[in-house]
This record gives structure tokens, sequence and C-alpha cells, in this order.
């Protein structure tokens, strides 16, 4: 039911951030909203979702009401650093968002969107299962607001999906992508590579038929087998094998090969788009350092230097804010050796790179050896990214970095 929280200091039942700290008015400013159901669990899932069996006490029907205490509380709360921000973009993710009413989305999208008003162009992005959406939420969603659903198609192979206990057949992305389109709706779509059996042959197929239906925007992710997953268990008892990485590597290759030829450009290790406008500009905020609220169980959030994170069970955060309390579990004052590393760490994933003036002392004595290695390349305008073999190799260019 997701990884264990990390370990912080208190957070005020009130929820108030610690005195001192100050908006930086040109900092992105984004709200995740996460959806915390699941019809079924995928045996590779880590993340804090929870079937129905697994609610004990929380209900689904309600939830909408729920988040939106926590909408309330954070505007009080950012109240007190200045008058409010415009939300520049929100994210809807799980879990599985579909599974509640279009109606209810929309609500939570409406609370977020009074307590923060945006601009014109605000990016709404939803995540989707392929057999969670039809026309009509399509259509109640892009009547909304919502600018892009974003369908976890993981892969186009049946022995695949039965691996990673995946609910959807091939067809029902075509029809998702479909429906979406229908709307207006943005599509971007994601896939995971590597799993236990998967061919090369197999992820040409995926990549092949998802680059087929025409997305706008496609995640690629190499499969971690994470602790506690049904499938990690299965890999324990020598049913399946653990991903090779040499197989992963060359998944990667073919990946940015095809994506590429079909006029799709990286921008972040695992990301591509057919644009720059079809970027992803809630996640881009993550990797810029910009400020976000984290609404739901389990969420996490950065305002100003500090990261916070609620209590995971949807029960537990249904029960603080029906009491009029913070349901944040635990937050971390950044240091500026800590908000550094974060900047290299992030930063250097992306087709920007990083500013050499940016980097921490020492590490531009490391990147002789970084170029020459083929890892990282310069550009002109004094700054650094990774070439296509660096990408293969993001931690150990980032532990150079930071060394």
């Amino acid at each position: 039911m997701g990884a264990a929280l990390p370990v912080g200091e208190p957070v005020p039942t009130d929820g108030s951030l610690p005195s001192g700290r100050v908006i930086d008015p040109s900092a992105p400013f984004g709200a995740y909203l996460h959806i915390p159901f699941c019809r079924v669990r995928c045996g590779y899932c880590d993340f804090n979702t929870y079937t129905a069996t697994e609610l004990r006490g929380a209900r689904q029907y309600d939830y909408a009401d729920t988040l939106l205490r926590e909408v309330t509380l954070a505007r009080r709360v950012l109240s007190d650093l200045g008058p409010p921000r415009p939300v520049q973009t929100v994210f809807f993710g799980g879990g599985t968002p579909t599974l509640l009413p279009a109606d209810d989305l929309v609500r939570m999208l409406d609370g977020v969107r009074a307590a923060f008003p945006g601009a014109d162009d605000v990016e709404v992005t939803v995540e989707a299962n392929p057999d969670t959406v039809d026309a009509v939420v399509a259509g109640r969603l892009a009547d909304a607001g919502v600018t892009r659903l974003s369908i976890g198609m993981q892969s186009a192979v049946g022995h695949v999906l039965d691996t990673l206990d995946r609910s959807h057949g091939r067809d029902a992305v075509a029809t998702a992508v479909a429906v979406a389109r229908d709307a207006g709706l943005g599509v971007s779509l994601d896939l995971i590579y590597g799993t236990p059996g998967e061919s090369l042959s197999d992820w040409r197929t995926s990549l092949e038929t998802a680059l087929a239906l025409g997305p706008d925007h496609l995640s690629a992710y190499a499969l971690i087998v994470e602790d506690g997953t049904a499938l990690a268990r299965r890999i324990r008892r020598g049913e399946l094998s653990l991903p090779d990485d040499d197989l992963q590597a060359e998944m990667y290759e073919l990946a940015d090969d095809l994506l590429t030829e079909a006029g799709l450009s990286w921008y972040e290790v695992s990301n591509w788009a057919r644009t720059s406008a079809d970027r992803c500009r809630h996640n881009a905020a993550y990797w810029q350092g910009g400020d976000w609220w984290g609404f739901g169980p389990g969420a996490h959030g950065h305002i100003a230097g500090t990261r916070f994170w609620n209590v995971r069970h949807p029960a537990a955060y249904a029960q603080r804010l029906a009491h009029g309390l913070s349901p944040a579990a635990g937050r971390e004052v950044l240091t500026a050796s800590s908000r550094l590393l974060e900047t290299v760490l992030l930063g250097v994933r992306t087709r920007e790179g990083l500013g050499i003036a940016s980097l921490p002392p020492g590490a531009s004595a490391a990147l002789p050896e970084l170029v020459a290695d083929g890892l990282v390349e310069p550009r002109p305008d004094d700054r650094v990214r990774l070439t296509r073999r660096g990408r293969l190799l993001a931690d150990r260019v980032v532990r150079t970095l930071t060394a």
C-alpha cells in the first residue's frame, strides 16, 4: 500500500509552515491531487493506493468533500505568506483518478481553482487506466477544463500485461485515446520496459503500437522491483527473474530511436513530447524546484523550501480533516546543501541541463572526466546536459557531480 513515509519533524495541527518562509513569486505553483483508489493492485506497484477491501473506514463516495477540506486549509496556510498565488498546473494522480465519478473530479478541480485562481492556460492532467474512460467521462472532463489525459498503457503485449497484473487489454488503450481525442483532450501514454520475460521485440511492439495512436507525449519508465510488492515476492520465490540491466539499456535506446524518428523529442530522461507545448509543465515544476501543494493521503508538497507529506491511509486522512486538523504527517525544512543536491539530481535529467555556475563546489573539476567519458556534453550557454549514454548512467553522473 505504498512505501513508508520519510522521517521528519512534526507539523503544527493547523498546518502552518515554519516562520520566516518567503515565497518566490516567480516560482511555478501547482496542485497535485492524489486519488488513492484502484480496482485491483498491480503486482509491481508501490504507490500509496487501496482497493475496496483495504479502505477500512474510508469511503470513495465522500472523498471529494474530504479533499476539498484540505484545499480550504491550504488556502488559509498560504494566505499567511501573501496574496493567493495563481495555480498554473493541476495534476490528478493515483491510484486511478477515473475510478471516481467525473463529477467528483470536476468538483475538486473547481475547488482548487476557486482557492487559487489561475491563468487562462492552466494545464490540467488526469491520469487514467484505459478501461475506466469512455466518451461521457472524457467529454465531462474536457468541458470542465481538463487539458490532457495521461493513459496508463504500460505495454501492448499480453504476457507482459499479465506479468504486471494489468487489468486492461490492448484494445482498451485505442478506445481511450479515441474518446480523449474526440473530446479535444491532449493524450499522453505511459509505458514500462524491462518486465521479466519481456523481449526487445516485445518492447518494439509496444512502442510501435503506442506511436500508431499518435500521442502528444509519452513516458517510458524502466521497471524497478520494489520491496513488498507482489512482483518482488514472485522474483524471490524464483517464479520470475530480475530485470536485466543490459536489456533495459537496449530498450531505452530503442525507445529513444523510435520516438525521435516519430517526431517526439526527449526533454527529461523518461519523457518525450511532440512539441515544447506538449511537455508536462506540472512535472517540469518538480524538476525545477517549483512550489506545489500535494492534496490527498500520502501526497507530498513543497512550498518555499519546506517539504511536507500527509498521512498515508485514507481513513486517517479523512479523520484529521473532519476534526479541523492538518493531515500532514511530517515535514523537512531543506538546507542549502540539500537544495543544491536536489537541483543537481533533478536538473541534470532534463534537456536544458544544469548551469555550470549552479554546480556544487568542486563539481566543475569533474566535468572534463564526464565529458571525456561521453556522459555529459557542454552547451554554448555555460550549461551542461546528459548525452544519451549519460541518460543511461544518470545516477553515476549525479554521484560524480556531488562527490
